[in-house]
C-alpha cells in the first residue's frame, strides 16, 4: 500500500471533482450550508464544512449557484440553489462522469470484488 501522504492526495484528487457534481445534484432544491453539509454526509459523500463553504462560494461566484438570505428567522441563513448555467453545466458533467465510469469499468469490470484481481 502506498504512503499515507501519497494515498490521501490521490483520494483527495479523486474526490474533487465529484463534489462539484455531488454539489449542484444537491442543489436542485434550495438549502442553506449546513443542511447541505448534512445532506451530503448522509449520503456518504465526505466533506468538511471547511471544503464546502469555498466550493459554494466559487460555483456562486462562475455564476453556477445563486443565493438569498432568509432573515425570516431569529439566525439569518444563506440559501443556494443551481443556476440555469448551473444546470447546463451539471448535464454535461453528469454526462462526462457517466462515462468515466463506463470506461473504467470496462478495465477492471463492474465487479468491485475483483477489481485489483483481474489478470490480463
Amino acid at each position: 500500500m502506498p504512503e499515507n501522504d501519497v494515498l490521501q492526495s490521490h483520494i483527495t484528487e479523486l474526490r474533487r471533482g465529484s463534489l462539484t457534481l455531488a454539489v449542484l445534484g444537491c442543489l436542485r432544491e434550495a438549502c442553506y450550508g449546513y443542511a447541505l453539509l448534512q445532506r451530503l454526509q448522509e449520503r456518504g459523500v465526505s466533506i468538511e464544512a471547511n471544503t464546502l463553504y469555498p466550493l459554494l462560494r466559487r460555483l456562486e461566484g462562475q455564476g453556477l449557484l445563486t443565493s438569498e438570505w432568509d432573515t425570516a428567522e431569529s439566525r439569518p441563513r444563506k440559501y443556494y440553489r443551481i443556476s440555469e448555467n448551473g444546470h447546463a453545466l451539471f448535464a454535461v458533467l453528469l454526462r462526462e462522469w457517466q462515462d468515466m465510469q463506463q470506461q473504467l469499468e470496462s478495465i477492471f469490470g463492474k465487479d468491485s470484488e475483483n477489481h485489483g484481481q483481474q489478470s490480463d
